[in-house]
């Protein structure tokens, strides 16, 4: 019997697959350290995993080609010019290979009414189903796409039927539990190294709590929805969002190489984007937005195509790169609109259905930014100078599209809108040229959106050479903040948008002068302000109150990068983040500049504040609680002492059980000792 030979296998790859980078396959891994944490998929994808969901690539390989129905039925000289439509069409939402478009003939060599088209990515291909399906190529054709993938899923369909496994129903956890917290505390999330911990702030006995904590729980940063009932986290194969007390997966939105994220105000929608750069130099970088619906997690809308075709305006960051969130959604708590800037025009689209409002553009020739009211579907534009045209600012309501207010504006260089936090105001900070165009002044076009017809009052620092640094309204008030002047130690100016009478009108309430500051933050609940001076003025923070208009603290927390308040306005963090190599981790303060405890972590990345459910009350409640707030404290003053008080005594039971658990295993392993002694 001839001997036999023992193949190496890794010599066996190595000749069939050639060309590999050194180490292929295996060579110098230890599979141990290729291991998961247990329980943990750090967001990867199981086979195992019983939970269907899309995927951009299906079996067949043809995940980037669609089929586009219902064309017409054209002889052999006009197939090029019916070819050329097709791409001039698909042109415009992605890149459309060399020879990618492929139109069969019959035997007579007339096209059989559809064409196949091939893009570079599986996400071109989504892109153009989902906006190109129901186009009207004229009176008599309208397009019916579909995916080529969708032909072979189809023709799996098993012909007899067999029903659906059954699943036992599982209840979701309480959504809102975090608020039904005894002491009332306030949760915040942080990212450092490979952790994420969400913590309870428990400023009045100086400490934070630990509510959860996972290793490998993101990939990039962690992210709360706006009322705080999600937290989402980022992954290669998409997003996905956790809640309830024990952060339970509640869904997955899959989009491949996700990087930025965006739940609408209500929470009813998440934009999802990524980046595709080009695998030829000639090509151009392609970009993918998609829009789920938050608690299905059923893909609504695919939006994609050339990344410079939603640069536009304000959307343009440097280098042709996009500045984020291209979509905006429309104020208030309805999640009916969102829009994005175009060429000329602003698109605007309503839900569920996701589809261009009346199936036309809102346009405005030469508009360069808007912003939504947060309040309600109220839309303030800004279009430049075109022509002998003046620039325009133009409030519009939607879906009416009926302009409410426009004020022309002359000689502009940049315009910045700012709204009020409660839509009762609109700021829009506007930089002139002088008469001799070499230089610029700023300036401020300041709106009463409550007052009837709204009144517009104008406001120029009394030194027109002062830059301005930094603009930021009082959240649920009347008053503003300006920083201006030099950069090293500018000025900073409070005005109100009421006169002494409560009338409209700007008055200037104070000035402090020379601080170390580059970054104003108000008190979600107004009165109070934290002066920054971030980054390069070494973390001076100055604590302020502007009703007495007086310093309550001045401190510092040193390289600090970032400043947060909590949702009630009584506790702040500062952090210092890896963008520093040392002093990483944050301080925690009360409203008043009182530093109650801090936590040093190396490679410190985020912290950001769990979001609170808008309060039920009417703003005229909220201001009589205010005011009364005295009484009310006294009333409650005893019972939070009291659950302080129980939660020690807990703390201390707990504990205290712990150390007899601990006795008695001691005194039961001193008992075999002895046994086995004897």
């Amino acid at each position: 019997m001839a001997a036999v030979t023992e193949l190496d296998p890794l010599e066996v790859a190595r000749s069939l697959f050639r060309d590999q980078p050194a180490g292929f396959p295996y060579e110098n891994f230890d599979l141990e350290e290729l291991i998961l944490p247990e329980d943990d998929d750090m967001g990867i994808r199981s086979d195992d995993d019983e939970e269907e969901e899309e995927e951009l690539e299906t079996e067949t390989g043809f995940g980037s080609v669609i089929v586009v129905d219902s064309l017409p039925v054209v002889p052999e000289d006009k197939h090029e010019k019916l070819a050329n439509v097709l791409k001039k069409i698909y042109s415009q939402i992605g890149n459309v290979r060399e020879g990618g478009i492929f139109m069969p003939k019959d035997a007579n060599n007339m096209s059989k009414g559809f064409a196949f088209v091939e893009f570079f990515s599986p996400q071109e291909a989504q892109a153009a189903r989902a906006q190109t399906d129901g186009y009207k190529l004229d009176k008599n054709h309208t397009f019916k796409v579909s995916m080529f993938d969708d032909f072979d899923r189809y023709a799996k369909v098993p012909d007899v039927y067999a029903a659906p496994e059954i699943k036992e129903y599982s209840p979701t956890e309480n959504l809102h539990s975090w608020m039904l917290d005894k002491l009332s505390r306030d949760q915040f999330a942080i990212k450092y190294g490979d952790e994420v911990a969400v913590l309870w702030n428990d400023g009045r006995r100086f400490r934070s709590e630990e509510a959860y904590k996972r290793t490998y729980w993101t990939e990039s940063f962690v992210q709360w929805s706006p009322m705080g009932n999600y937290l989402a986290t980022m992954h290669r194969q998409g997003v996905a969002v956790w809640g309830g007390p024990s952060f339970q997966r509640l869904a997955r939105y899959s989009h491949q190489n996700v990087q930025l994220i965006e739940f609408s105000p209500a929470e009813k929608y998440l934009m999802t984007y990524s980046s595709i750069d080009p695998t030829n130099p000639r090509e151009k970088v392609q970009v993918a937005l998609n829009v789920f619906d938050t608690r299905s997690g059923k893909k609504l809308r695919i939006f994609g195509g050339n990344m410079e075709d939603y640069a536009i305006g304000s959307s343009a960051g440097p280098g042709g790169a996009l500045r984020w969130p291209i979509f905006k959604w429309a104020g208030g708590l309805e999640d009916k609109y969102f829009a994005r800037l175009a060429k000329g025009a602003i698109k605007i689209y309503e839900t569920p259905d996701m589809t261009q409002l009346d199936k036309k553009d809102l346009k405005l020739e030469g508009v360069q930014d808007f912003e939504w009211s947060p309040a309600e579907p109220l839309l303030a534009a800004y279009t430049q100078e075109v022509g002998d045209r003046p620039a325009n600012i133009t409030l519009y309501r939607i879906p009416e599209r009926t302009m409410v207010r426009s004020k022309q504006l002359f000689n502009v260089s940049d315009v910045k809108i700012f709204w009020h936090p409660q839509g009762d105001y609109l700021a829009v900070k506007v930089d002139r040229f002088t008469k001799t165009k070499k230089s610029t002044f700023t300036g401020f076009e300041l709106f009463s959106i409550r007052e009837k017809d709204i009144p517009m009052d104008v406001l120029e620092l009394p030194n027109k050479s002062e830059k301005v640094l930094s603009f930021a309204w009082e959240p649920k008030g009347h008053r503003f903040a300006v920083v201006h002047g030099d950069t090293a130690r500018p000025n900073v100016s409070f005005y109100s948008m009421k006169d002494d009478k409560g009338k409209p009108g700007i008055k200037l309430l104070g000035t402090l002068t020379n601080k170390a500051c580059n970054g104003i933050h108000w008190s979600p609940m107004g009165h109070n302000i934290v002066l920054s001076g971030l980054k390069a003025l070494n973390g001076q923070l100055e604590f302020f109150n502007v009703d007495e208009f007086e310093v309550l603290a001045a401190a510092e927390h040193f390289m600090a990068t970032d400043v947060e308040w909590d949702p009630t306005g009584r506790y702040v963090a500062s952090s210092v983040t890896s963008i520093h190599q040392m002093e990483n981790g944050f301080n925690m303060w009360s409203f008043n500049g009182k530093l109650l405890y801090n936590m040093p972590r190396d490679r410190f990345g985020q912290l950001c504040w769990r979001p609170r459910v808008p309060s039920l009350l009417p703003r005229e409640k909220e201001e009589e609680i205010r005011k009364n707030l005295k009484e009310y404290s006294r009333r409650y003053d005893e019972e939070d002492e009291a659950l302080l008080l129980q939660a020690d005594a807990d703390v201390l039971q707990e504990r205290q059980k712990q150390q007899e658990e601990i006795r008695k295993n001691l005194k039961e392993y001193s008992r075999r000792y002895d046994e086995e002694d004897e």
